[in-house]
């Protein structure tokens, strides 16, 4: 799944850095808040994890982006926490894939005017609303 999201860089937060416990190697955070510019914009906190990544997509205040990113939420401590981390960032708007044109639905039977209808109904002697052929049930319709 490839989920992308275009606006305003409005605020870039300090560079985190620290050392991994598990592993010993040293690792980098980048947060960026972007702002989408629709009717009623959003602001977006978005992470790049990893020197390469950060180093790779450089993004500062003001910029026009469109940035390609995952979700992952995880547990700690009974509370769930999401993420949304940025693993590409292209400067500018992108315009959206071409979309895939729309099957076009078969074309519906012509209709038989009401006035043919009523005298097919009529020259039968039945109902032209009631489409059943057994008159024996005392329904009102």
């Amino acid at each position: 799944m490839d989920l992308t999201i275009t606006g305003k860089v409005v605020q870039v937060l300090p560079l985190q850095q620290g050392t991994s416990q598990r592993t010993g190697n040293p690792w980098q955070l980048k947060t960026f808040i972007l702002e989408t510019q629709e009717q009623y914009p959003k602001k977006v906190a978005i992470e790049m994890f990893g020197e390469d990544k950060i180093n790779a997509n450089p993004c500062e205040v003001d910029d026009v982006i469109t940035v390609n990113f995952d979700i992952d939420s995880r547990e700690f401590n009974g509370r769930w926490y999401t993420s949304i981390r940025a693993w590409k960032v292209q400067q500018g708007v992108v315009p959206a894939q071409p979309a895939q044109p729309a099957a076009q639905p078969a074309p519906a039977p012509a209709a038989q005017p009401m006035a043919n209808a009523a005298q097919s109904a009529a020259a039968a002697n039945t109902d032209p609303f009631n489409s059943s052929a057994d008159e024996s049930t005392d329904l009102p319709f």
